[in-house]
């Protein structure tokens, strides 16, 4: 019954229900009136305690022997961790044993259990609900950010539809321009030829009348006007416009919308810090026990002083290729089929070359201090550098290009960022103001997928990475067991997993490393011969351009 919600009865004696009852048997937990506790002690199979109500549960409760059944256990035996009796402490079993007054031991147990609930009532608890308290923020602040990432692609869905409107209008600008002067010249030539069609009708009908004539001055005036209307109106075909649409490739498209972060999850024990990350749902690959060259691509890249330095994935089915003392960037399908050539606008070889987001082609060009956009055939100019030599470059992952570059005098590396034609960043000393680069000299540059700034430095014998901000993060320069400046690093690109590889090219082999700079393994077994460059398709193939042989080499390193 609800004591909130009733009158509280009175405590009566279990035996004869008087009210108000004096004493308390603590053994028999029952109340009981003066009158009735002689009845109740009389009872002698079980034993008694009697004291006041008002002190009931204050005698202490011993635990019955499991060995003697009928004794009370008051001591407890250190030794064996166990309540024991008085005939217990006699028996062989606990010989030279310790043993407590078990109301000492209880004593003992209280203080722990007193320490045990004050650490979980007052800091284990409050801490729980603490962290109960940020899932909730958590949970709260995911469900936000998730609306707004939402809202943020609405947009850009919306800013990207504009973009397509806009491209259609202008296409059809552009159409209804040229058939406006496509269809003026025809009209006037029309109007030209319906005027003279007019005038030779006219004369036909003048003609007739001279033949019908008798009148002798007439017919003897007569000119002929037939020469004139024998040179014939220039012949006008206008050739038809047609449009060509692009294929529309899904995975570029959904490439080129954008992307999400890397899901990322820090999980916090004991002071010490334990992440885990995943990008989009693919965790790391298993590798090949032994990576297996697919084919190999024999360029044109050969010959005297003349060496194959660059290769850069077009798509999954083409790649470009440039050399040394070759004014010449190719494009080659996977049968080695030589699809395209672009000459440079210089007529100088090109240092590096990339492929942006968008599908064009970007090389440097390091006599003329300048870097250049290939759009189908054209070349446009992009920058013409000042007190600076581009050297290396690489497309980002938010459609802008890294581009590796020494000062004239060859006494200062920096790599920039930029954004169209426009700098938007450089990076060039550490936190202690020291060059991150060594001056002059190969270098190759790529951006992992955490957004890091991998630089080859060959000069240095060493891979550099910074952060996205520009923050060095660590230095590579080799395995434990190399020996100082017997690295020979040149090409280096990134994977979809992570993983950050570079050409070791006087050591013939490829250095596979973690995005925290540490060395997993060597592809060494497939027989190559001075690998200069290299790149990766979308779905991790490997292609390896080797310096002297011409040869461009595609190898499977993942299962």
């Amino acid at each position: 019954m609800d004591p909130r919600h009733s009158a509280q009865d009175l405590v009566r004696c279990n035996m004869c229900d008087a009210s108000d009852p004096l004493l308390h048997c603590d053994f028999c937990e029952i109340n009981l009136c003066k009158a009735c506790v002689g009845e109740h002690v009389i009872d002698s199979t079980k034993k008694h305690q009697m004291v006041l109500y008002k002190e009931r549960g204050s005698s202490p409760s011993y635990p019955y022997c499991c060995e003697h059944t009928k004794d009370q256990c008051k001591h407890w035996c250190e030794q064996c961790d166990i309540a024991v009796c008085a005939q217990c402490i006699c028996s062989p079993n606990h010989r030279r044993h310790i043993f407590l007054d078990i109301l000492t031991f209880t004593e003992r147990k209280k203080d722990h259990i007193q320490k045990d609930f004050h650490e979980l009532e007052k800091i284990l608890f409050s801490k729980y609900q603490h962290f109960a308290s940020n899932v909730q923020v958590q949970k709260a602040e995911l469900l936000k950010n998730t609306q707004e990432i939402k809202k943020a692609i609405d947009k850009h869905g919306e800013d990207l539809h504009r973009e397509i409107d806009t491209i259609i209008q202008k296409l059809k600008s552009d159409l209804d321009e040229m058939d406006a002067k496509h269809m003026a010249v025809l009209n006037k030539q029309e109007d030209e030829i319906t005027l003279t069609i007019s005038k030779i009708t006219q004369n036909i009908a003048d003609l007739k009348k001279l033949l019908d004539s008798n009148d002798v001055s007439r017919v003897s005036a007569y000119k002929s006007r037939n020469a004139e209307f024998k040179r014939l109106p220039p012949k006008l075909t206008v050739s038809l416009l047609y449009f060509t649409p692009q294929t529309i490739n899904p995975e570029q498209l959904y490439q080129q919308f954008g992307s999400l972060s890397a899901f990322s999850m820090t999980t916090e024990e004991h002071g010490f810090t334990m992440e885990t990350s995943e990008a989009g749902s693919s965790p790391l690959k298993p590798m090949l026990d032994e990576p297996r060259i697919i084919f190999t691509i024999h360029t044109h890249y050969r010959g005297i002083h003349k060496w194959l330095c660059g290769v850069t994935c077009h798509s999954d089915e083409e790649i470009w290729t440039c050399g040394y003392d070759f004014k010449i960037m190719s494009l080659y399908n996977l049968q080695g089929k030589l699809l395209k050539s672009i000459q440079t606008k210089s007529d100088n070889s090109p240092e590096d070359i990339a492929v942006t987001r968008s599908g064009d082609l970007v090389y440097t060009d390091r006599q003329n201090r300048t870097w250049n956009t290939v759009k189908s055939t054209r070349v446009q100019t992009m920058t013409r550098l000042q007190g600076w030599t581009p050297r290396c470059v690489c497309k980002t992952s938010s459609y802008e290009l890294l581009i590796g570059m020494d000062s004239d005098d060859d006494k200062e590396t920096k790599v920039v960022r930029y954004s169209g034609s426009t700098e938007k960043q450089s990076i060039q000393y550490d936190d202690k103001g020291q060059p991150l680069y060594s001056s002059g000299d190969y270098k190759y540059i790529s951006e992992n997928r955490n957004l890091d700034i991998c630089v080859s430095d060959h000069k240095a014998h060493a891979v550099v990475v910074v952060n996205q901000a520009g923050k060095l993060r660590f230095t590579y320069t080799g395995p434990p067991s190399t020996t100082k400046g017997s690295f020979t690093p040149r090409g280096i690109t990134t994977d979809n997993q992570g993983l950050i590889l570079t050409a070791d090219c006087d050591n013939h082999r490829i250095h596979i490393l973690d995005q925290d700079g540490q060395f997993l393994r060597y592809i060494d077994s497939c027989q190559l011969q001075n690998p200069v460059d290299l790149c990766v398709d979308t779905i991790d193939n490997l292609y390896v351009a080797e310096n002297n042989t011409g040869k461009v080499k595609k190898i499977q390193y993942y299962r």
